[in-house]
């Protein structure tokens, strides 16, 4: 049992703190949120995430998890030290280090002699060298510490599963025993674990994002293009999908990519790419696909609705990024529900999740608790996020709601044929 300090209790610190005290170490997660704080320590989670409501009630009655105001309070006589913070998005698209800076000067004073501080946000090449320059210049003394980049790699929504069933480990430090100790964390957890530099521990948090994030907008394109030539995106995907060197994941076209990861990202990546004098037009061709996509699908709404969405009562399920989650950072949902309204329309919106905050990211939202009850009057129906209650709807109740039978389906949700046999004019992606 190793003792663990994690900084910041968001999706990735309350992830790590809750799955390492599941593993049995002794672990202490800080946050500035003092309400936030009070409510861990009751055992209650402040996000939707699968499995992590009961990991956490778990760990705080095996006396392994608790939960403090301050990163101070939780670094003091800890071996290890997670700096689970915020690294938002600059208006350049850099990554922002303030607050894993501020966290590294805060807790400087308090570290013991061979702590391991490490980087669990996702932060740009360079930064394990940067925090630990701050770390010294911030008082350690004789103190040795020991900077890490142990990127993590995961979804939310499956979050509780990805940390406790990794595809692999990545460790970076320039100090080969500190990055043994860092793998050992891990010991019992049935991945490979890589043990490299710091630099490039960095590179591969970026690189798989913008990969996938790369994959993504690539079938977004061809499902573009499948509509040109009448071809079914979804054969297509499921063709390519059987080859082992693609594989089937991430090959699902939707309404563009979005969340806390992809787009902050990508954008980090070519910020970097831009400073190291490379033109990186794949990634940047990639993005601006995106970018496209949200149209497209306002675009495909205002088709079903005779082009022009002035004064169309739009209907919208689904509002947080993806599925199982009610994450609404750069959701595609809001950003096309905001075009749609900048286009005339009146959109009524609901989510499974709740999605309180929906009305203040997109104003003119009407944010509704029943599935059903957005439909009644609505020109057409719009599926923005991919929730399986969805897809098992009374399609009966929701031809009589609608003033209209008219469906955009930006996930592919439902089965045209199915949908067209019911008397809706059905629209999909790629289809």
């Amino acid at each position: 049992m190793s003792r663990v300090g994690v900084i910041g209790a968001g999706y990735v610190g309350l992830t790590t703190g809750a799955c390492l005290a599941h593993m049995g170490h002794d672990v202490v997660c800080a946050d500035i949120d003092e309400a936030r704080i009070q409510r861990l320590n009751k055992g209650e989670v402040p996000i939707l995430e699968a499995g992590l409501p009961e990991l956490v009630s778990a760990g705080i009655a095996s006396g392994r998890l608790r939960f403090v105001v301050g990163a101070p309070a939780a670094s003091a006589d800890r071996e290890f030290v997670f700096l689970a913070v915020p690294t938002p998005q600059g208006d350049d698209g850099s990554a922002d280090l303030s607050y894993a800076e501020r966290a590294a000067r805060e807790i400087a004073p308090v570290l013991a002699n061979g702590t391991v501080v490490i980087n669990k946000s996702t932060m740009p090449v360079g930064s394990t060298r940067r925090i630990q320059q701050v770390l010294e210049e911030s008082g350690l003394g004789a103190r040795e510490v020991r900077v890490a980049s142990n990127p993590e790699f995961l979804r939310e929504g499956t979050a509780v599963h990805d940390f406790l069933h990794p595809d692999r480990v990545v460790v970076g430090c320039t100090d080969g025993a500190a990055a043994a100790r860092v793998a050992e964390l891990y010991a019992g957890l049935e991945a490979p674990r890589l043990v490299t530099d710091p630099q490039s521990a960095e590179m591969i948090k970026y690189a798989s994002n913008a990969f996938l994030a790369v994959k993504i907008s690539f079938i977004n394109a061809i499902a573009n293009l499948c509509e040109t030539v009448d071809a079914d995106v979804r054969e297509v995907a499921l063709g390519m999908g059987y080859d082992h060197r693609i594989g089937f994941e991430f090959l699902k076209p939707g309404p563009g990519y979005g969340g806390s990861c992809f787009p902050k990202d990508t954008a980090a990546l070519l910020y970097t790419a831009e400073q190291a004098g490379y033109d990186f037009k794949l990634l940047q061709g990639a993005r601006d696909v995106n970018e496209a996509q949200y149209q497209r699908m306002v675009d495909k709404v205002a088709n079903a609705v005779g082009g022009d969405l002035q004064g169309v009562r739009v209907a919208v399920w689904g509002l947080a990024f993806k599925a199982n989650t009610d994450d609404l950072r750069d959701s595609p949902a809001i950003e096309v529900i905001q075009r749609m309204l900048a286009a005339g329309a009146s959109v009524r919106g609901y989510d499974p999740s709740g999605a309180a905050r929906a009305e203040q990211l997109a104003p003119g939202l009407e944010v509704m608790t029943d599935r059903y009850d957005v439909l009644e009057g609505a020109d057409v129906l719009v599926i923005l996020t991919e929730w399986d209650e969805f897809r098992w709807a009374d399609y009966v109740k929701v031809a009589d709601l609608l003033n209209e039978q008219r469906i955009v389906d930006t996930r592919n949700l439902l089965d045209p044929m199915a949908m067209r046999r019911r008397g809706f004019q059905y629209e999909g992606v790629g289809r």
